[in-house]
């Protein structure tokens, strides 16, 4: 199975929606294709940017086949297939592969705690129920479960299918070991922002970043940098991001996204609600923020 266009700068994107919390299509069509034009990577649908807790079965399956349309091949989509339940995690993995998705990004259980031995089990379903490659997802600061090194190199080892990890616990040391220790071709992608060119310069093949919403020129900047072996703009894009990527922290996720790119120009609407948007403050303060963030390496 084809795994190497798992690569570069992946937005984790968020779902833009009417003022009454409606799916905007449009504005997700305009939103992928203003992505597309700025250079990145791939497009991730409906992960936790994307509220895919907040969205019911069907309005899942319409975003995934709006999304692969809106691509249109130019770039790889990735479609997020979260679910607590094995039944309802294949069943989205199917809707997924049917609409056209290049690879599924499956984040493991949360609120429930299954044992390694269950989390396993769920992901080998998965894997056994569609013909996709399979990106784990390990976010312990939302879900509770983090996934243990063993678990995660057992299941690169012997599932052939699952190609990689987005790998969002933070722990640096932890991502070195799966770089250093998963099977040839196991692609490690990271999922914190502020860690984007550590992780590539140590082996990583790429980032799935939920600031390339608002400004993905830098993320792009950093990875096109870093091919070039410019490790100095690449480290001047990082440091550029640093103020955004604090600035996460503004509301409840993600609203501050969802504002952040309408102050760029592109769709955004509200979060679905109890998560309600920005407050004028804080959109006063994310416009303050962007305003001194530059987009380009030789002036950061």
């Amino acid at each position: 199975m084809k795994t190497d266009f798992i690569r570069g700068i992946i937005p984790a994107l968020i779902t833009p929606m009417t003022p009454t919390e409606e799916l905007d299509e449009a504005g997700l069509r305009r939103l992928v294709d203003a992505l597309i034009g700025r250079g990145v990577d791939g497009i991730f649908t409906l992960g936790t940017a994307g509220e895919f807790w907040a969205l019911s079965l069907e309005e899942k399956k319409q975003v995934y086949a709006w999304t692969v349309e809106a691509a249109d091949g130019r770039v790889p989509v990735y479609v997020g297939t979260a679910a607590n339940s094995t039944r309802e995690a294949v069943a989205l993995a199917q809707a997924a592969q049917q609409a056209g998705a290049d690879c599924l990004s499956v984040l493991n259980p949360f609120f429930i705690t299954p044992s390694e031995k269950e989390m396993a089990e769920h992901y080998r379903a998965i894997a056994a129920s569609v013909d996709l490659p399979i990106l784990m997802y390990d976010l312990p600061a939302r879900t509770g479960n983090p996934m243990s090194t063993e678990l995660i190199l057992d299941l690169a080892r012997s599932v052939p299918t699952i190609a990689g990890i987005k790998d969002s616990s933070g722990d640096f040391s932890r991502t070195l070991d799966l770089i250093a220790l998963a099977p040839d071709g196991f692609r490690v992608i990271m999922g914190r922002d502020t860690l984007i060119h550590t992780s590539l310069m140590h082996g990583a093949a790429g980032a799935i970043a939920a600031s390339a919403n608002v400004v993905p020129e830098l993320g792009v900047g950093i990875y096109r940098s870093f091919l070039a072996g410019d490790q100095g703009a690449a480290s001047r894009y990082q440091e550029a991001l640093g103020p955004v990527r604090k600035a996460f922290g503004m509301g409840t996720h993600p609203a501050m996204l969802k504002a952040g790119a309408e102050l760029m120009g592109l769709p955004g609407g509200p979060p679905r609600s109890p998560v309600k948007p920005l407050s004028p403050e804080d959109r006063q303060r994310l416009s303050e923020i962007l305003d001194s963030v530059s987009l380009t390496a030789d002036a950061s």
